[in-house]
Order: C-alpha cells, then sequence, then structure tokens
C-alpha cells in the first residue's frame, strides 16, 4: 500500500501537466469551435456552423489534400533515414560519436534557423544545390517555383530531422542478440538476408511505433517551412498545408472560432489515421 501510494504521488506532476497543457486547452478549442470569436469581443455561439462553413471551403479540402500528400512523402522518408543511420552508425568505429551527434543536429536546430538555412540551399539563384546540378550538366526542377518540385522540397527538409527516432532505432538495432547474427554468420548468410530475416524484423515493432509518431507529427511540423521557404503557401497554393490554413484563419483575419474549428477537424483527422494505422499494424502483426 505504501509502495502504491508513492507511485501514486510521482504521478500527480503528470496528471497536473496534462490537464493544465493539455485537457483544458483542448476543451476551450472544443468550446471556441462552436462559437464566432474575432479576439476582441466575446465570443458568440453559432452551434455547428463553423464546421459547416468547413465541409464546403474549396481551401480547407486543398490544404487537407497538400498536408496528406506531404505525409506521403516525408513518413517514409525519414522512416529510411532512420533505420539507415541506426544500422551506419550501430558499429563501433573511431568518430562514431561524433557522426551520432551529426545525425541528430538536425532536429535541435532552431525550426526557423534550419528553414533559413533550407531556403538558401534551394535558391534557384545561388543556392549550392542549383550550383551543383547545374556542374554536372544538369538544371534545376524549379524548387520553390514548380508545385511538385516545392511540395517535394518541403518533405524532404523533415527528412533529416529524425534525432529522436535515430535515437529509439539504434537502442532497437542494440537490443537484437548478437548471438543471432554469429549463428547467421556461421550459416553462411549474406548482409542483405540478415537484414530481411533477423535486422528488420526484430526492430519492426518499434518501427511501426515510429511510423505512427510520424504521421502525427507531420500534420503540424511543415508550418515554418511553408511559411518561411515557399512564403506561405506557394507555388499556386501547392504547400499550403493544414497549420498554415489554422494560422491565417486565425491570426491574419481574425477568425478563432473558425480556426479552433478546423484544429478540431485536424485532431478529428488524425484520430482517423492513427486508428487505421493501429488496425492494419495489428492484422499484420497477426498474421
Amino acid at each position: 500500500m505504501r509502495l502504491l501510494r508513492h507511485h501514486s504521488s510521482l504521478a500527480w506532476p503528470y496528471l497536473a501537466g496534462l490537464i493544465v497543457l493539455v485537457a483544458l486547452p483542448l476543451l476551450g478549442t472544443l468550446w471556441l469551435a462552436l462559437t464566432e470569436f474575432s479576439g476582441i469581443v466575446a465570443p458568440r455561439f453559432v452551434g455547428l456552423a463553423n464546421f459547416e462553413t468547413l465541409i464546403g471551403s474549396d481551401r480547407f479540402w486543398l490544404s487537407l489534400g497538400n498536408s496528406l500528400v506531404y505525409v506521403a512523402i516525408a513518413v517514409p522518408l525519414r522512416l529510411l533515414g532512420t533505420v539507415a543511420f541506426a544500422l551506419l552508425l550501430n558499429n563501433r568505429f573511431k568518430g562514431a560519436g561524433a557522426a551520432r551527434a551529426v545525425a541528430y543536429l538536425p532536429t535541435v536546430v532552431p525550426d526557423v534557423a534550419y528553414a533559413l538555412l533550407w531556403l538558401w540551399i534551394l535558391n534557384p539563384l545561388y543556392g549550392p544545390l542549383t550550383a551543383g546540378l547545374e556542374a554536372l550538366g544538369a538544371s534545376s526542377p524549379g524548387w520553390l517555383t514548380d508545385p511538385w518540385a516545392a511540395r517535394f522540397s518541403v518533405a524532404f527538409m523533415g527528412a533529416f530531422q529524425i534525432g529522436e527516432g535515430f535515437v529509439i532505432a539504434l537502442a532497437a538495432r542494440r537490443s537484437i542478440p548478437q548471438r543471432l547474427y554469429e549463428a547467421a554468420a556461421v550459416d553462411g548468410a549474406r548482409p542483405l538476408l540478415i537484414l530481411r530475416r533477423i535486422t528488420l524484423p526484430l526492430m519492426a515493432p518499434i518501427l511501426a511505433v515510429l511510423a505512427l509518431r510520424d504521421v502525427l507529427l507531420s500534420f503540424h511540423t511543415n508550418f515554418v517551412p511553408a511559411l518561411i521557404v515557399t512564403g506561405g503557401g506557394d507555388p499556386r497554393y501547392a504547400t499550403f498545408y493544414l497549420p498554415l490554413y489554422v494560422y491565417q484563419t486565425g491570426f491574419r483575419y481574425g477568425r478563432l472560432g473558425y480556426a479552433s474549428a478546423i484544429t478540431v477537424a485536424i485532431f478529428a483527422i488524425m484520430a482517423i489515421i492513427l486508428v487505421v494505422q493501429y488496425r492494419l499494424l495489428r492484422r499484420w502483426r497477426l498474421t
């Protein structure tokens, strides 16, 4: 009983933070989503009118489609980079610590500084990426002027911010018993076969969790790149994502009630995607 009380006392700070920082703001957002609120006068209850407007909004469906495209590009790239770095930097070698620090570094760089760095890299006139392509005799695809090139560029930016996932994947790789690799080596298994039959299957549960996490994060981590790198959704609204739609609606046009309804819709979409992913992964594990 004393041990139970001790654990309960340790949980109270977490529960208090969860209530103050998550539950109360969520309830406030739900309430504002049912009101017409400009931030100047008191909220006026309008029921589901904001959601009815949302369903008929072309800008909402455009931003939702762009966000889903971003997720479809960014999440596989991030997972591929996470697994690749975890496997390459698993072995001990000279400079391994520095290499792991470099792999983690883009995650701790402030988002604005990171976006400004990529704005310079993707510059069509003097950016190093364009200069490198010209040196090879190739032309730039218009990183920030062509709609699909811009979509890929913004998603590619996020592929390097894999710090937390890299650490978790590296820990998962190191948790695999070494005797399995020794037995495979004795049997004469090739590295590619070992990767397919031992490493990836045993890392799969952790990678599945990382995939769920990255899908959820990708719905809001594209805000700063879209705002700074592409100037607010250009070209031709190709990078106009849901968080940017919330920002412009709430803080540029002063429609905080409608912006709250968009936020609630984002939560609902994320929940649906999470449930679908969970069921697919559970079915995959049972087969």
